[in-house]
């Protein structure tokens, strides 16, 4: 079964891929969607039987290297933590291969778009169902390798292409840093399965090694390192540029690749490794403010953006914050928890988007939207729940997740804690703003789109609209069915050995006894959030843009993203390219190639046209030569002394 799970999304990839063009579009999305979805409802059974059951397995695939003293198996680990991942991956990955079937109607790639669908969908299985670090090195390479071949689809758009390269590029940065990890953890520990390593993690505690004259800790730069990686996948805060640009991919491949599998990769990679960072401190709290950090920062950014898929894709950065925070401080499961019910209503919003986008013509620009409720009820209903669960709306599953995040931050207790908890509840009140301005500015208000779009506003049909129906009830229901099992009092039971907590850390013990004014904070923010967006956008539309100009600078910043691209490419982009093209004209054009390859050829071309001017054709000129010859002959025999 587990192999089944894993396997037939490659093998729907392989089909659609190799033979599409034999099978036909409508054959690829057969193959395709079929696979998914029994690999779907088997990861729901697989749930249930580690989850509930208790009965975690391993299943060995195949002898992969053996190398001296370096043995890595394929096996897949198939504990609680990798079962929660299989219902989110696959599950999101079967809704998003039928809603492609609708969405994708009139391209003429479709096959082709079919098995990159796959094809990631593999690379993120072979990611969460490692057994060690190799092996998920290699579905971490995966997702990156399908990322960049999804984004840049429509290969004929120069956007695509550059925020293909953009996403590829930036997560080889924090690529670069888990690959360090990877090979400090075999130089520590002599292996990278996880089970070695993290037997041996605590005889590492507190030891230390020598890097120029300093002793940095030992389990503090492996962690520190591993986070790196979490941090370029979950473009975090310094990391996080290229996921907004991301959104040049088809919608579909926004909601696959940054709701709910990719970009929580890095969610994954540190409740994994929780065994290592429960004996790196410090390395948590860098976790905890680099989390709070990005959760404030994305939402600040996502205020003023008017791409309806921007606002949602910096949200998603923003949750993704909340989720390394609740990692930070040891709530490992409440961060899994967060991650399980945004999966489903962060990809309901972005498929929702793509219902919009599909009914307006192609318009993603939200000022040129408006009044079409009425003209796409379904939509409207529900990318409201979406929203709903986004901004934590009472018996929701944003309501259960986020929530316990927050409190979780608070019931730390430390330093990093308070900062996590006080960039959370700020981070609420933007996110139910922003969520609600999205919603006000697409959906009521007088209509800004053009007559011609207007006249051909339509609602999607029922291949888009099953699976955002089924994405709703997650949103509305998976916190309420799931906060048992993942965070309440016999949670314990249910994660088994799959996540390491301190023994003398009682995170969860301690959220039942935060303040009512902690439980509550997040919700009322909420409803503030929404009746600030309400009275600027409904009742007083004009405000928005009367605070934007009295507050221009501030806008601006907060529109150009805090001018992170602009430092980036200052900082850099510019210095690699006059580096490079210093080295290309000066020291592969002018010393390289002058002196090498170029020279060698002009100088053998110099050579032969000198010896070709001595084949004149006169018998006269070759005596001459041939005299020439005979008395430089003598001369150096009487010189040398050959006379005696």
């Amino acid at each position: 079964m587990y192999s089944a799970i894993v396997f037939l999304p490659l093998l729907g990839a392989l089909i659609a891929g190799l033979f599409g063009r034999r099978i036909g579009a409508a054959g690829a999305q057969m193959v395709t969607c079929g696979a998914m979805v029994i690999s779907a409802l088997l990861s729901m059974l697989a749930l249930y039987q580690v989850g509930f059951l208790h009965q975690p397995e391993t299943v060995q695939v195949l002898r992969w290297i053996d190398s001296g003293a370096f043995e890595v198996d394929w096996v897949l680990r198939i504990d609680t933590l990798t079962a929660v991942m299989l219902v989110v991956v696959n599950c999101v990955s079967a809704l998003v291969h039928i809603y492609s079937i609708g969405y994708m109607a009139h391209d003429p790639h479709r096959p082709r778009f079919m098995a990159y669908l796959s094809l990631f969908t593999f690379a993120m299985l072979m990611l969460v169902t490692s057994d060690n670090f190799l092996q998920m090195y290699f579905g971490w390479e995966g997702v990156g390798l399908a990322s960049y071949l999804l984004i840049g689809f429509w290969y004929k758009r120069p956007s695509a292409n550059a925020a293909a390269i953009k996403a590829f590029v930036v997560n080889r940065v924090g690529d670069f840093g888990f690959a360090l990890g990877i090979m400090a953890v075999f130089m520590v520990f002599g292996t990278v399965s996880f089970d070695a390593v993290f037997a041996q993690a605590p005889a590492m505690a507190g030891k230390t090694f020598n890097f120029l004259n300093w002793q940095p800790d030992i389990m503090t730069t492996i962690c520190l390192l591993l986070f790196v990686g979490a941090m370029g996948k979950s473009a975090q805060f310094m990391l996080h540029t290229w996921l907004p640009d991301a959104m040049e991919g088809p919608t579909p491949v926004s909601a696959l690749i940054h709701a709910a599998t990719m970009v929580t990769a890095g969610v994954f990679l540190v409740a994994r490794c929780s065994p290592l960072f429960e004996f790196a401190p410090d390395a948590l709290a860098f976790v905890t403010v680099v989390g709070a950090t990005t959760a404030f920062f994305a939402a600040t950014i996502g205020l003023v953006q008017n791409d309806i898929k921007r606002v949602i894709a910096y949200s998603t950065c923003s949750q993704l914050g909340y989720m390394f925070f609740a990692a930070g401080v040891s709530a490992y499961n409440v961060a899994i928890f967060h991650l399980f019910t945004h999966a489903f209503f962060k990809a309901l919003l972005f498929l929702g988007a793509g219902s919009v986008i599909h009914a307006l013509s192609d318009e993603q620009d939200m000022r040129k939207m408006g009044g079409v409720y009425k003209l796409i009820p379904a939509t409207w209903l529900l990318m409201l729940i979406g929203t709903l669960a986004l901004t934590g709306f009472p018996l929701t599953a944003g309501y259960f997740s986020k929530d316990a995040v927050i409190e979780a931050a608070y019931a730390a207790g430390s330093g990093v804690g308070q900062y996590a908890f006080a960039m959370g509840v700020v981070a609420a009140l933007m996110t139910a703003f922003y969520s609600w301005r999205l919603i006000f500015m697409t959906f009521h208000g007088p209509s800004r789109a053009d007559h011609h779009t207007l006249e051909h506003v339509h609602e999607s049909p029922m291949v888009m609209l099953a699976p955002l129906v089924l994405l709703a009830a997650g949103a509305l229901f998976a916190g309420m069915a799931f906060a048992g099992p993942f965070i309440g009092e016999h949670s314990g039971a249910f994660w088994g050995k799959a996540l390491f907590v301190m023994p003398d850390k009682h995170i969860l013990e301690a959220m039942h006894h935060v303040p009512g004014w902690v439980k509550w904070s997040p919700v009322v923010v909420g409803f503030a959030g929404l009746l600030l967006a309400w009275q600027m956008y409904i009742r007083n539309p004009g405000s928005a843009d009367r605070l934007a100009q009295t507050h221009y600078p501030l806008y601006q910043f907060l529109l150009n993203k805090w001018y992170f691209d602009e430092l980036y490419d200052l900082i850099f982009v510019r210095p690699a390219m006059a580096i490079g093209r210093f080295l290309w004209l000066r020291g592969d054009g002018g010393v390289i190639d002058r002196f090498g390859p170029d020279g060698i050829a002009a100088t053998v071309q110099e050579l032969t046209r000198r010896a070709a001017q001595l084949q004149s054709g006169y018998v006269y000129h070759y005596a001459f030569a041939m005299l020439i010859g005979l008395s430089a002959i003598t001369t150096w025999y009487m010189f040398s002394g050959g006379a005696h």
